[in-house]
């Protein structure tokens, strides 16, 4: 399936007509934080890559750009994306195509692995604070790679003999820091131990990918990941991407909010326990299915407060989905505090656009009862951000515009279709204020 690059483009605009009650089924994707970083590490097998459940954001096309840029074939259709790396040349990643997406990273890793050599520009992606990559550049030095900046450029250098494995611990339990570490070391020489490292389920699932590739990887979900060389990877069998746990997360928060009854397919339901556990003590019914979930159209709901943590704590990318929920509580004072992304309250300016009794104090929110929401135009600064608006913009009396909704796409599988199949009257078309963009509608 192949779809147009402008449908992806940041200016964007999602036109909701709220007020609607949903119901349905939803399916899941697969997960973009797997996804992102799967498609990088298949550069180190010598032989096609199949990946099956992936999801339609804009991240996989940016990704299969940069791809391009190295004569590596991709292949996406429906949610199959096939590719053949077998003719790939080292080329660098200069930072105007790298700017569009913060995993592009992930090709510092994977091409350290592949060439012994990575040229990439800084990483763009999401403005939700400080990120800084010093882990991952630890991380290749302690493999004796050396590294540079030059012209905003990222330089990695593994020397003549190749790299060689280490012990590695990690300041704090980086998700990119611990994959780049595990995409550089599968080929070095020896074992390299990541101690401290991430525990969150895509770093299971870019261990299962690599290890059917020939790799030897242990301990992949706990903090302390083993990895033993191996010269080379080869491809056998195509890999299914777990399904989305953010996306899964955004849903089940949606369907609280203005669901009346929605079921949810193709979920783990182990990887959203510390936030379906926050949502349960709001007061919500969830039944559970094999893998799926049954939201019931909310009660009377009470607030709570919610802290981010790292896995298996609560997910920093869901403490903005679940912040129009806290809205339709009767009573108290809901509290968010984000400890991994402090200054992520960007969503909260715009919520006050809509009539939301919301603040946000020493990056500290605080949420109170709403009665209403009101349609206004507001911005989606970012991808999470933006499924916040999206949710308020669906309970929201009247017409919301969310500028910017190439965020949203950004993270979100065929969001426009999954919307409208639950009842939701939305829309995406190009923003009629941005000069020189074509006037086209996703349909």
């Amino acid at each position: 399936m192949k779809v147009e690059k402008d449908l992806f483009s940041p200016m964007k605009q999602m036109i909701i007509h709220g007020g609607k009650p949903l119901q349905g089924d939803v399916w899941i994707g697969g997960a973009k934080n797997s996804t992102v970083a799967l498609i990088p590490a298949s550069i180190l097998s010598r032989t096609p890559v199949t990946l099956e459940g992936v999801p339609r954001i804009a991240d996989v096309d940016n990704l299969m750009d940069l791809l391009a840029e190295m004569d590596v074939h991709c292949d996406f259709h429906e949610t199959t994306l096939k590719i053949n790396p077998e003719d790939i040349k080292m080329s660098p990643l200069p930072a105007g195509k790298i700017k569009s997406l913060r995993a592009s990273y992930y090709f510092m890793g994977a091409l350290l692995g592949r060439f012994g050599k990575a040229i990439v520009g800084f990483p763009g992606g999401d403005d939700i604070g400080p990120r800084p990559i010093d882990q991952h550049i630890k991380g290749f030095e302690a493999l004796g790679a050396s590294v540079k900046n030059e012209n905003d450029q990222i330089i990695i250098t593994a020397p003549e003999d190749g790299l060689k494995g280490a012990k590695i611990h990690l300041k704090m339990p980086s998700v990119g820091a611990t994959m780049n570490i595990i995409m550089a070391s599968v080929t070095a020489k020896g074992q390299t131990i990541i101690e401290n490292a991430a525990k969150e389920p895509e770093i299971i699932d870019l261990a299962t990918f690599l290890n059917n590739m020939g790799a030897t990887i242990r301990g992949a979900g706990t903090d302390s990941i083993r990895i033993e060389g191996v010269e080379q990877l080869k491809a056998q069998i195509p890999h299914t991407i777990i399904p989305d746990r953010i996306e899964a997360g955004t849903y089940v928060s949606l369907a609280a909010c203005i669901g009346n009854g929605i079921r949810i397919h193709n979920i783990i339901e182990e990887h959203l326990d510390s936030y379906l556990a926050k949502v349960e003590e709001m007061g919500v019914v969830i039944d559970a299915d094999e893998d799926s979930l049954f939201v019931y159209p909310a009660g009377e709901l009470k607030m709570v407060q919610v802290k981010t943590d790292v896995y298996p704590g609560f997910a920093t990318d869901l403490q903005q989905p679940i912040t129009p929920l806290l809205l339709t509580a009767k009573t108290g004072e809901g509290v968010v505090i984000d400890n991994i992304y402090p200054k992520r309250i960007g969503h909260i300016a715009q919520l006050q656009k809509m009539g939301a009794n919301i603040k946000a104090e020493d990056n500290i929110i605080l949420a109170h009862p709403t009665e209403e929401l009101h349609g206004a135009e507001v911005t989606a600064g970012e991808i999470r951000a933006g499924a916040c608006l999206m949710i308020a913009g669906l309970m929201a009396d009247g017409t919301t515009v969310i500028d910017k909704a190439g965020n949203i796409l950004r993270g979100y599988d065929r969001v426009q279709e999954k919307l409208r199949q639950l009842g939701a009257d939305v829309k995406i078309v190009d923003d009629p204020d941005v000069p020189g963009v074509m006037d086209s509608v996703e349909n």
